[in-house]
C-alpha cells in the first residue's frame, strides 16, 4: 500500500489516506480485522470471504478436513491459494489496522465542516436524513412534512443505505465470481488453442512419417522391377550378340568359299581346272549353303511388353485416402498397407 505516494499526489494529506483506506470490494474503509494477500493488496476479512465463497461455491468441510481453494485479488487479479484454513489462514495487517484507528481518532476529533454533510436544496439549514421510497430520492424531513414528499412513502436514512450498500456488496461480489469465471474459461481456451497447435503439429508428423515410409517402399518396388527388366533385356540381347557372331563366322566361310570357286572357274585349262579346283569345294559349298539353318529369334522376341504394370487401382487408392473417422478404419488401411507390402 503506497500511503506516502497518494499523500504527495493529492492536496489534503487525510483526504489521500482515506483513499488508500478504501477495500476495493465494499468501497468503504477497511474493517476489522484487515488481511492481505500474497500479492500484497489488502481486504476485509469478510469481503475477502465474500469474493472467496462467490469463487468457490462448493467449498465445504468434510468431517474435520477442510478443503483448500482458490480466488483472484481484485485489484490485480493474482491468484490467492488458501490452505485448508481458507480465508482464515491468511495473514492479518497490523499496520493497516492501526492506521485505521489512527485516522478515525483524527476524525473524530476534528469539527464537523458544514459541507461536509449533503444539505437540501429546497431548506438549506436542513440535512438530508431520510430517503423518499416513492420517488427513490434522498430529501430532509421538511420535504416530507411540508415540501414536495408529504405525500410520498420515507424510511429512514441509515436503513435505505444499509439495504442498498448490502445490495451493491453483494453485485461486486457477483461480478468478481463473474470476471473470475470468466478468467478461468480464458485460461482454458488458451490452454485448448496451445494444445490444438500442439495436436496438429504432432498429426503432421505422424502423417510425414507415413507418406515417407509409403514412398521408400515404392522407391524399393520401382528399383527390383527395374533390376528384372535390366536382366532380361541383358539376356535378350546376349542371346542376340551371339547369334550375330554365329552368322558373322558362317559369311566369312561362305564369303572364302565363293572365293576360291570363282578363282577356279576362272581357269580355261581342263587339267589346270582340275588342279586348281579343290576335291572339298563342292561338299563346302553344300554345307555352306546350310547357313540358313542356324538358331534364329522369335517374331516379337525384342519385346518389353510382359514388363507393363499397371498402377490404376494404387491411384484410385491413392486418391481415396482420406484420414480415419475410428479405429476400425484404421485397422482395415493397416490390413491393406500390409497386402501392398507383400
Amino acid at each position: 500500500m503506497d500511503v506516502q505516494g497518494g499523500i504527495l499526489q493529492d492536496g489534503s494529506p487525510m483526504e489521500s489516506l482515506e483513499k488508500q483506506l478504501i477495500c476495493p470490494i465494499c468501497l468503504e474503509m477497511f474493517s476489522k480485522p484487515v488481511v492481505i494477500l500474497p500479492c500484497q493488496h489488502n481486504l476485509c476479512r469478510k469481503c475477502a470471504n465474500d469474493v472467496f465463497q462467490a469463487a468457490n461455491p462448493y467449498w465445504q468441510s468434510r468431517g474435520s478436513v477442510v478443503s483448500g481453494g482458490r480466488f483472484r485479488c481484485p485489484s490485480c487479479r493474482h491468484e490467492v491459494l488458501l490452505d485448508r484454513h481458507g480465508v482464515y489462514g491468511l495473514q492479518r495487517n497490523l499496520l493497516v489496522e492501526n492506521i485505521i484507528d489512527i485516522y478515525k481518532q483524527e476524525c473524530s476529533s476534528r469539527p464537523l465542516k458544514k459541507g461536509e454533510h449533503p444539505m437540501c436544496k429546497e431548506h438549506e439549514d436542513e440535512r438530508i436524513n431520510i430517503y423518499c421510497v416513492t420517488c427513490q430520492v434522498p430529501t430532509c424531513s421538511m420535504c416530507k412534512v411540508f415540501g414536495a414528499h408529504k405525500d410520498c412513502e420515507v424510511a429512514p436514512l441509515q436503513t435505505v443505505f444499509q439495504g442498498q450498500k448490502t445490495e451493491l456488496n453483494n453485485c461486486i461480489s457477483m461480478l468478481v465470481a463473474g470476471n473470475d469465471r470468466i478468467q478461468t474459461i480464458i485460461s482454458q481456451l488458451e490452454d485448448s488453442c496451445q494444445s490444438t497447435e500442439e495436436n496438429s503439429e504432432a498429426a503432421k508428423r505422424e502423417l510425414c512419417a507415413r507418406f515417407d515410409a509409403l514412398a521408400a517402399l515404392l522407391e524399393e518396388k520401382k528399383a527390383e522391377l527395374l533390376q528384372r527388366i535390366s536382366q532380361e533385356q541383358a539376356d535378350k540381347t546376349a542371346f542376340i550378340q551371339s547369334l550375330v557372331c554365329q552368322y558373322k563366322e558362317q559369311l566369312e566361310k561362305s564369303s572364302r568359299l565363293v572365293e576360291t570357286a570363282i578363282q577356279a572357274a576362272e581357269e580355261t585349262g581342263e587339267a589346270t581346272f582340275l588342279m586348281v579346283r579343290p576335291p572339298e569345294l563342292p561338299q563346302g559349298i553344300v554345307e555352306a549353303s546350310k547357313g540358313g539353318r542356324l538358331d534364329k529369334i522369335e517374331q516379337g522376341y525384342e519385346s518389353m511388353d510382359a514388363f507393363s504394370v499397371s498402377l490404376d487401382h494404387l491411384t484410385e487408392a491413392v486418391h481415396a485416402l482420406d484420414f480415419d473417422p475410428a479405429e476400425e478404419d484404421e485397422e482395415y488401411f493397416d490390413g491393406e498397407e500390409e497386402e501392398v507390402e507383400e
